[in-house]
């Protein structure tokens, strides 16, 4: 018999987290932080330089996000810091009012995601197709590319075979042993020749200073007025909407990437209480950011809020403490991480010709259209939402066609009978209204909708339609065959509908 004790000690050893229970999780969470921590100290400055902001604004806000997300959020392993989406929202609002108004819409940035997270915006997003989805991945690898390229533009000829010789190590490494995460062996080696060859090739202490000391908490230097909040608010919302779409969508493709369920209320929850830590820290807020959270998930192997706490507390250690030799880093081995993790990223086989063959065109269309506003804008957010909003209307025209109306007349000629079959909706009901024959019928008419079911005003406001011309003509109509939900909409609506004609 197991004393109290022992059986308290297991009940403690099984609610550990992974990474204490397994040496191999927490070597692949270490390392997993390490290289993602990298690979935000090069991107954190770029986006600060967007926002109009010092590069330690940046560095400070993908610290403090990463950190406090690691706590709050509901998807483990994603990666929240500083992100472009964000810095071109705000990056107008520093430019004409100052950095304390860039501060106050982030901390109100982040109470409007906590708030829309209680309402539960987060179900939205079993709206979102496949197709989007699918588009979303390809525009963000193909994003993630494009980034990279101006790194490549007007540089040094070294740079060239380096950015080759970080590929080459980060594809055939991983045949040697996979102990080490291929990234951060690439970085290691490429800097170590770039500073015993004394190779001048671009650094990561050319894009920025980096910060010496830790941020210190404040409430921002703004007027707590009404002017300030009607200033601040349609940018905070803005910031709040761009945050939270860029996150859902980032945490459903970390499930699909992992094979797990992860909570997007709290994730919304989660990324709002991290901006309004980052405001209080001086931070530019953020949101979940793809390409660091791939290389962490997908490259690296991470599958713990481990991995997301190391990769925030890894970036201020690099900066604060290592600041000299995390500056000598070469911009080509970052670029050649990124240029592979937008080549993993990529759906292939959704552009595969067997694929496209077998694909519906509308499906195919969808993809293209959203990644096409994803290009266009830059803008994660709105190619979601157009092509969401696209494959909706695509699926209401598809439907809409699959009302049908069939006439079957009484043998002894003094009534008729009409079945309707579908969905009768605002994109169907329209169209039945021209399918009976209002002066040719007898004067009984009966609708069968037995086969069918009524969703919307419009289609009562047709049926309404229906039996007024047919009143005009001396006819009765009677509507059978209504299910129960039809039944109360039809009974709640019928005749209440002005202009149904």
């Amino acid at each position: 018999m197991s004393s109290p004790a022992l059986s308290t000690a297991a009940r403690l050893r099984a609610a550990r987290p992974d990474w204490l229970n397994d040496p191999k999780v927490w070597r692949t969470e270490i390392l997993g932080g390490l290289v993602v921590a990298l690979a935000l100290i090069p991107e954190a400055i770029s986006f600060s330089i967007i926002a109009g902001v010092d590069p330690a604004v940046g560095l400070f806000a993908s610290f403090t996000m990463a950190v406090t997300i690691a706590f709050v959020g509901g998807r483990r392993a994603m990666i929240s810091a500083a992100t472009g989406a964000v810095a071109l929202v705000i990056a107008p609002l520093n430019r004409e009012h100052g950095f304390g108004y860039l501060v106050a819409a982030v901390l109100l940035a982040g109470v409007f995601q906590i708030v829309l997270g209680v309402l539960g915006v987060a179900k939205l997003m079993r709206f979102v197709p496949r197709s989007v989805m699918v588009g979303f991945v390809n525009s963000l690898a193909l994003l993630v590319f494009m980034a990279q390229v101006p790194e490549m533009r007007d540089v040094p000829w070294p740079v060239y075979p380096m950015i080759v010789a970080g590929l080459a190590l980060m594809v055939f490494f991983p045949k040697v042993t996979t102990v080490i995460p291929a990234p951060l062996v690439s970085i290691v080696i490429l800097t170590v020749i770039t500073v015993a060859a004394g190779i001048a090739v671009p650094t990561v202490g050319d894009r920025g200073e980096l910060p010496s000391s830790l941020p210190v908490p404040g409430l921002p230097d703004v007027p707590f007025t009404m002017d300030t909040l009607t200033t601040v608010a349609p940018y905070a919302l803005a910031m709040a909407l761009v945050g939270l779409m860029e996150s859902l969508m980032t945490a459903k493709l970390v499930d699909d990437i992992t094979d797990t369920h992860s909570s997007k209320t709290r994730e919304l929850i989660g990324q709002g209480v991290a901006n309004i830590v980052t405001g209080f820290f001086g931070g530019m807020g953020g949101c979940a950011v793809i390409g660091q959270t791939m290389i962490n998930v997908k490259v690296s192997g991470s599958r713990t809020r481990l991995s997301t706490f190391l990769a925030g507390a890894f970036l201020m250690v690099l900066c604060i403490v290592f600041g000299p030799v995390v500056s000598d880093i070469p911009m080509a081995a970052l670029v050649a991480v990124m240029i592979m993790v937008s080549v993993a990223a990529f759906d292939w086989h959704s552009i595969a010709p067997k694929t496209l063959r077998r694909m519906p065109a509308g499906e195919t269309g969808v993809m293209v259209i959203t990644v096409v506003f994803v290009l266009t804008t830059h803008n994660l957010a709105v190619g979601v939402v157009v092509g969401t909003v696209t494959a909706m209307v695509i699926f209401a025209r598809r439907v809409a066609h699959l009302a049908e109306v069939t006439a079957v007349a009484d043998p002894d000629g003094t009534s008729v009978v009409y079945r309707v079959t579908g969905e009768l909706f605002f994109a169907s009901s329209n169209d039945i209204v021209g399918r009976f024959d209002y002066s040719g019928d007898p004067d009984h008419v009966v609708i069968d909708l037995s086969s069918a079911h009524v969703w919307d005003a419009s289609s009562v406001a047709a049926l309404d339609a229906v039996e007024t011309r047919y009143a005009q003509r001396g006819k009765t109509v009677e509507i059978t065959g209504l299910n129960e939900p039809s039944a109360r909409l039809h009974d709640k609506l019928s005749g209440e509908l002005v202009g149904g004609n």
